[in-house]
């Protein structure tokens, strides 16, 4: 049996410069889909998945992510007052329990391989999840926990990958991959940051989501600047293959991008149509507006 997955590394220091202006004060991690921010439903995918420990990498003017899941004695104290116990339940359900969230600072923007070297301290020499706080996925069974599932039955480094049309392959990283497919298991040979349109070695593409071996560090430690004079993950992954190999799991579910405007759109859409004091009436509203 591997060991287990106890800790999720969650780089929450971008900028966010595509929302502006409504990042420069709010972070773009706080930004919500319906009534919940962004990093609210991937630090839920990740607690459902088994995490044990949360660990935030942050940047300038993100304390606002850290109060998030911090308590609000004052709020907390006014609902409790006014007899609004829906409310704190709600507020508790979210909450991390005391001791099970960090926070570390990435001082440079140099990168999402750097962001993730930055926790390496708090993770320790033991395999640990990477997930893009912008990077929904709507499933049944949440990503994450499909992923650790495979991860107990093979040991392996792990990256969740989805299919899209051929001709959209050039907007994404792609994965190259050896014979077919298994139980949605991929094995991985190489990895193509947004390959020229026809060039694409599959159609399947690294959607957010990492389960890693604590070995990443040590390339991530040496390496060199690459695209955009940032340390990127995808150099440090491509060694860490070499070494010890990596599956691609096809998970079930849909894949929404709240890093662009569209993605967030629709996410807006498919999280509101999915809930049931929401969706019906919103379906109504929606069938309206497009009338």
């Amino acid at each position: 049996m591997p060991a287990p997955i106890r800790k999720a590394v969650f780089p929450v220091a971008g900028l966010g410069t595509r929302f502006l202006p409504a990042t420069k004060a709010v972070p773009k991690e706080m930004l919500t889909v319906v009534d919940r921010p962004i990093i609210q439903y991937v630090v839920d995918e990740a607690r459902e998945a088994g995490i044990e420990h949360f660990i935030f990498v942050t940047g300038r003017n993100k304390h606002v992510i850290a109060d998030h899941f911090d308590m609000a004695f004052e709020l907390e104290q006014t609902l409790r007052d006014r007899g609004k116990q829906e409310a704190l339940d709600l507020l508790e359900e979210i909450r991390p329990a005391p001791g099970t969230a960090s926070f570390t600072r990435q001082q440079e923007p140099l990168g999402l391989g750097h962001a993730v070297w930055c926790a390496r301290e708090m993770i320790g020499n033991e395999p640990f999840a990477v997930l893009l706080p912008d990077v929904l996925v709507k499933a049944g069974r949440g990503c994450l926990g499909q992923m650790i599932d495979a991860y107990e039955k093979t040991g392996r480094n792990i990256i969740a990958v989805e299919e899209v049309p051929e001709d959209q392959t050039h907007h994404y990283g792609v994965i190259d991959i050896e014979g077919e497919g298994r139980n949605g298991l991929y094995e991985v040979r190489g990895m193509v940051e947004k390959p020229k349109p026809g060039t694409a070695p599959s159609n399947l593409i690294i959607t957010g989501r990492y389960i890693l071996q604590p070995e990443v560090f040590g390339f991530l430690e040496n390496q060199e600047t690459g695209a955009g004079g940032e340390i990127q993950l995808t150099d440090a992954l491509l060694k860490l293959m070499e070494t010890q190999g990596m599956s691609g799991l096809a998970f079930e579910g849909k894949t929404y991008d709240c890093g662009s405007k569209i993605g967030f759109l629709a996410a807006n859409v498919a999280y509101a149509l999915g809930r049931p004091d929401l969706g019906d009436e919103f379906r109504a509203t929606l069938k309206d507006l497009l009338s």
